[in-house]
């Protein structure tokens, strides 16, 4: 599905599997303002902006609901959560808590929240709005379904005083301290009536506790944002932090060249190589900490046993899954497709998290095999017509749809090796290119789909989206699914890891979940993509990856690049946004691109629009 991406718990994550753009703001005749300045839409010189050009569109900002990655990552800068992860590693660092403990039994978590976290309309923040938040998810359905499965075990949520916040648990919850869920302002959010049918998008400016303000938005154009100044940690230092929308990747990149655009993640490796060239542009490519797959329809049901959709019931045969998986050539996938700039897939956690990264115990288990693939098909019972078509056991030529999202070129490439490798197994393959597969996906109208999420530092998130508890509780829902998977052993193993404080022993738990999901043969991990990004020299100071050894810049856990950017004329002082090893200095006007190929998306989940 295409909901991509929490970042994960997100994330980003979200909830589920990215895409193009192109930037936006001034026209290169227009820079010519003041160091530090930008020319405001008036022609006037105004304050410091940076501009964010995103391709993904904003599902939601009410935090209980959003899902996609853009969305998430801009929860991330207005409201606070629980904890943090430090930039420089993603060990698990202070956000609106200060310090926590358990107790013995590991049932009763008690956090410490800080004092000097003030709301952006004045109020201060204490842990009744934490309190409020998780039990508003406990007791409403419709508030838990961007983050509900990190409440789902919780007992009772407490404040028992402005800085005291105390959780119990049914029982140990291994996630207590990676609760990626944004607290809102209950003075605020007490007044909603109905959870599933408030976007948070009518009244500006929006209250929030985070780095930054929401203050402006349009559906599918732009979403403005100003410094938070009562921030903990310390303002932002431009004036303005805009995320405009935007489709076309080149276009970006052209901006780029221009001085027009200050940074542009998700390049097409084309586009990388020809940036490398460039005076004044620097290309980052690191490890990300995507993966991008292909995802099988299982059959999409909902909790109350009614099945809905129209996938292709072939699929639903281990044996045709097994083949079409065989018949699919990882290594041209990365050489040809992404031209070296990513891994070939394995697991579904990416490499990037060494301890819960899990492969197949023998290599040629799911290896390139289209000889082998042909007898699989054959062996179940798949044999072809004369004129060479592989029939189903109706009778009927085996075809097959496949979701595509028409920004991703990956995709596009991608579905045409498809094409060619099935179709010498006699399999037909149309690929449906779609500017958003939301909609088909969350009705289960396909037969696969590309689908990839962002993976947080704890996987949580991106294991819980394939659990039976998160599809919808009727065909008319949307869930919290990224596939409509729904198999008992997963489901026993994820309770299992959840429940289990011993690192190593929940590591091997987290591989056992993957080690299932790759046996049941609906979701095919094809590749991580390394994080490939380009920013300009004469605009950007310094900036500093996450993790600080061979990381990316955007799509960051946490707030960092944006939060510590600083604008190139402007004086660093003691106490900016220097603190996190993130500085981003821009003249003139800035604009950043970020989007380009990018899926689902969200904090979560990139799946299908982008997930994070």
């Amino acid at each position: 599905m295409v909901m991509v991406t929490k970042v994960p718990p997100r994330p980003a994550p979200a909830r589920r599997a990215l895409r193009l753009l192109l930037a936006g703001g001034l026209a290169a005749g227009s820079l010519v303002v003041a160091p530090g300045t930008v020319q405001a839409e008036d022609g006037k010189s105004g304050g410091t902006t940076l501009t964010v050009a995103v391709s993904q569109s904003i599902d939601s900002l009410s935090p209980f609901l959003a899902q996609k990655l853009t969305s998430t990552s801009i929860h991330r800068l207005a409201y606070e959560y629980l904890t943090n992860y430090d930039p420089k590693d993603a060990h698990t660092i202070p956000g609106l808590a200060t310090a926590w403990t358990s107790s013995a039994d590991k049932l009763t978590w008690t956090y410490t929240i800080r004092k000097d976290s003030t709301w952006s309309d004045g109020q201060q923040a204490t842990a009744e709005d934490a309190a409020w938040t998780f039990n508003k998810m406990m007791t409403d359905p419709n508030a838990a379904t961007a983050n509900g499965s990190f409440t789902a075990n919780f007992a009772q949520v407490t404040a028992p005083d402005p800085q005291t916040l105390v959780i119990r648990l049914k029982k140990p919850q291994a996630t207590m301290t990676a609760l990626d869920v944004p607290i809102v302002p209950k003075h605020v959010w007490e007044k909603v009536t109905d959870f599933s049918k408030f976007n948070n998008d009518k009244q500006f400016p929006i209250v929030g506790n985070g780095p930054f303000v929401i203050t402006d938005f349009k559906v599918d154009q732009y979403i403005k944002l100003k410094p938070n100044k009562k921030f903990w940690r310390g303002a932002p230092k431009f004036d303005e932090l805009v995320f405009k929308y935007y489709k076309d990747g080149d276009a970006a990149v052209a901006a780029l060249q221009k001085g027009e655009v200050s940074f542009v993640p998700n390049l097409t490796p084309a586009q990388a190589a020809a940036l490398k060239t460039q005076k004044d542009i620097k290309v980052n490519d690191a490890p990300g900490r995507r993966f991008y797959a292909l995802a099988t329809n299982p059959g999409a049901k909902a909790q109350d046993g009614k099945a809905f959709g129209n996938g292709n019931k072939a699929l639903l045969d281990p044996e045709v899954r097994k083949a079409l998986f065989l018949a699919v050539d990882r290594t041209t996938l990365v050489d040809k497709v992404f031209q070296g700039h990513a891994v070939e897939g394995e697991g579904y956690i990416p490499p990037r998290f060494g301890s819960y990264f899990w492969k197949p115990e023998t290599a040629q288990e799911r290896a390139y095999d289209p000889v082998r693939a042909e007898k699989v098909l054959d062996t179940a019972g798949y044999r072809k017509d004369a004129a060479g078509k592989r029939l189903g056991k109706d009778g009927r030529p085996l075809e097959f749809r496949i979701l595509c999202h028409a920004t991703d070129p990956n995709d596009k490439a991608v579905g045409k090796y498809l094409q060619e490798w099935w179709g010498k197994l006699g399999i037909g393959l149309k690929v449906e290119c779609l500017d958003s597969v939301s909609d088909p996906w969350v009705k289960g109208d396909y037969d696969l789909a590309f689908d990839g999420w962002s993976v947080n530092p704890d996987p949580d998130y991106v294991l819980s989206i394939h659990t039976c508890g998160t599809l919808p509780a009727t065909p008319k829902d949307s869930g919290a699914t990224d596939n409509f998977i729904c198999d008992k052993q997963f489901d026993g193993l994820y309770a299992q890891q959840a429940v289990e404080y011993d690192a190593a022993k929940r590591a091997d738990l987290v591989k056992r979940m993957q080690s299932r999901l790759y046996d049941t043969g609906y979701m095919n991990v094809m590749a991580y993509p390394n994080a490939l990004e380009a920013y300009r020299t004469d605009q950007i100071r310094s900036i500093t990856t996450m993790p600080e050894a061979a990381g990316n810049l955007w799509g960051q856990d946490g707030y960092w690049s944006w939060w510590s950017a600083v604008p190139a004329a402007q004086a660093e002082d003691s106490d900016g946004g220097s603190s996190t090893g993130v500085i981003v200095g821009i003249v003139a006007a800035v604009v950043v691109v970020v989007g380009v190929g990018a899926f689902l998306g969200m904090r979560r989940r990139s799946t299908a629009d982008d997930r994070e």
